[in-house]
């Protein structure tokens, strides 16, 4: 088996993992009342703009009679096994904060009906593992399609959305758990653990009720 054919088999994987893990969070958030939300047209193009670097430009690139052919390329040794190592940590972390969040996740910004601040789990270190595990998987599409537009695809497309959605995410949640939110993002990183004084496992803080530690997109999202 060819690097490009290990490579194209991880990006597959990804994408089906992401499927799989996400919609039985997607089924059985269908029926939640929505109390509040920050939709907006703005909001559903950087979700089309995710979704075309992570699924359908990476699609073409693989393909046998892609019109991305031109901007192959050689991968240098071991470069997609560096692909695998960055892919599995990540679809980890996107299984893992997928299960702490519950029915707490949605697919936009928005609170729902009996949401929870969520501070377990991987949100006991980070805010938004959710956007870590994309930042993840974007460097290992990098990686692992030798493609000089498909590899990069997946974080040229996620960058505006996090730039963009995260402020907006926090001061959601800011709006809706007061200070028990603003202390929280004290103590924690946004995708990255704040090295200095650690919390201690406390799943329900005092005066945390009422929405999600992270709303989260698809590929997710405000995680």
């Amino acid at each position: 088996m060819t690097d490009a054919v290990i490579g194209k088999v991880g990006v597959i994987v990804g994408i089906a993992a992401t499927l799989l893990i996400r919609l039985p969070y997607q089924v059985r958030t269908l029926h939640l009342t929505v109390t509040r939300h920050r939709r907006s047209a703005r909001e559903w193009c950087l979700l089309g703009l995710l979704s075309m670097g992570m699924v359908f430009v990476p699609w073409e690139a693989m393909r046998r009679d892609s019109s991305l052919a031109f901007a192959n390329y050689q991968p240098w040794s071991g470069q997609v096994w560096l692909g695998w190592a960055l892919l599995l940590p990540a679809m980890w972390l996107f299984w893992r904060a997928h299960a702490d969040l519950g029915t707490n996740w949605s697919p936009t910004l928005e609170i729902r009906h009996s949401h929870t601040l969520v501070t377990h789990g991987v949100y006991r270190w980070v805010r938004h593992p959710l956007y870590a595990a994309i930042w993840l998987w974007g460097l290992a599409q990098l990686a692992l399609l030798p493609n000089w537009i498909a590899g990069p695809a997946l974080l040229v497309g996620f960058t505006p959305m996090y730039l963009t959605r995260v402020p907006r995410e926090e001061a959601l949640l800011c709006e809706q758990f007061g200070e028990a939110y603003r202390t929280y993002m004290n103590r924690t990183g946004r995708i990255i653990p704040k090295i200095k004084s650690l919390p201690k496992d406390n799943p329900n803080p005092p005066g945390a009720s009422g929405g999600s530690g992270s709303t989260v997109i698809s590929g997710g999202g405000g995680g």
